[in-house]
């Protein structure tokens, strides 16, 4: 008898239950071929538990997740307009996301920005710049900083509207995610890019500060400091010197959305957030309300995440791997969705469905090997 886990399933809005619908495939799979047990549980979250239940994060939702052994979280939001239509402390960012990060205390999100040679023709960049294909692991602080410091909005004395909004971060916090940087760092290349603003920003001095003492435990990785809108630049004109790279909240949400692009779509970009006792998984983009019931968003980035769930919590690290190359080989056999730009002739364009069978018929001759 394998492993049991206990997986929360948040599918989201917009396309994520689409997509949603493939990657939990897998779970089956892996029941069938190496006898592992996963519970998988439904729950509201975003904007269509708010119309449901009143909330975005629904009681209910949250008992499940506090007993799961780790969340699988699909893309949430409506589009502008529809968003209107829900209070804004209950739209899916401030009422979804960011109280399901505080809750779990997930500081580390793993982001990795990977592009293979066969997947080079999705990628906007030239191929002289994309050479041997591109391979970051982008990690980024997400529990503090702007998106969690005390806010206050008014009307000042003179009748002008104001808003305040604040930067906070203690050393604890920074010290935290920057010995996650470094052990990744010292496993991978030994290079590790801190991405900062310490020209301008106070909490880019402390964040420097708590690295210069964080990096004596770790003597063999090198550190190349880069301000963040340096990075942005080199991440277009030579990707390729990049390993791992650590930075605050803010800065990691804009530069793996960067990252997104380079690959060609964020669509290619699962990730990981990873707390000290729990941890969730999705997909870096947003739900792609154009698109939802439509059959043709790639649902790539649900299924790594899904691969990255076996591998940093139930420790199936084997199954991952093959979860990853039973997807890679999809791309690399010249099929691809109407979503992602760029990939493919039109007669290997497939829909979510079909995408979703060649991945799935794949990983069942490698797990059969």
């Amino acid at each position: 008898m394998g492993n049991a886990f206990k997986i929360a399933v948040l599918a989201g809005d917009a396309i994520g239950p689409e997509i949603m619908t493939q990657a939990i495939r897998v779970f089956d799979l892996l029941h069938e071929h190496r006898d592992h047990a996963f519970e998988l549980i439904e729950a509201p979250f975003g904007a269509h538990a708010y119309f449901s239940h009143g909330q975005s994060f629904p009681e209910e939702t949250q008992a499940i997740c506090d007993s799961a052994d780790a969340i699988l979280k699909g893309p949430v939001g409506l589009s502008f307009e529809d968003s209107q239509k829900i209070p804004p402390e209950e739209q899916a960012e401030r009422g979804a996301i960011l109280p399901l990060r505080a809750r779990y205390q997930t500081f580390a999100n793993f982001r990795p920005i990977y592009l293979s040679p066969d997947m080079a023709h999705f990628s906007p960049l030239k191929p002289e710049i994309i050479k041997d294909g591109i391979d970051i692991l982008l990690i980024r602080e997400l529990v503090g900083g702007l998106y969690f410091g005390p806010k206050e909005r008014g009307t000042n004395a003179e009748g002008l509207r104001y808003v305040h909004e604040t930067l906070a971060y203690d050393e604890a916090q920074i010290r935290r995610v920057l010995n996650v940087a470094f052990e990744q760092a010292q496993a991978r290349s030994q290079r590790l890019h801190n991405i900062h603003k310490s020209n301008v920003l106070m909490s880019s001095l402390l964040w420097n500060e708590i690295l210069d003492e964080v990096r004596v435990d770790f003597p063999s990785v090198e550190v190349i400091p880069m301000l963040v809108d340096a990075a942005a630049t080199a991440l277009c004109l030579n990707p390729g010197q990049f390993d791992v790279m650590v930075m605050e909240n803010m800065f990691g949400d804009i530069l793996s959305d960067q990252g997104g692009g380079i690959l060609g779509s964020l669509g290619l970009m699962p990730s990981a957030c990873v707390g000290p006792e729990k941890a969730y998984y999705e997909p870096s983009h947003g739900s792609a309300p154009d698109i939802a019931g439509q059959n043709i968003a790639n649902p790539y980035s649900m299924i790594g995440s899904v691969a990255m769930l076996l591998e940093m919590s139930c420790g199936l690290k084997e199954e991952s791997e093959l979860v990853w190359q039973a997807m890679k080989s999809v791309f690399e056999a010249g099929y691809t969705t109407a979503d992602l730009k760029g990939g493919g002739s039109s007669a290997n364009t497939v829909t979510t469905d079909v995408f979703g069978d060649l991945v799935i018929g794949n990983l069942v001759a490698l797990l059969k090997a």
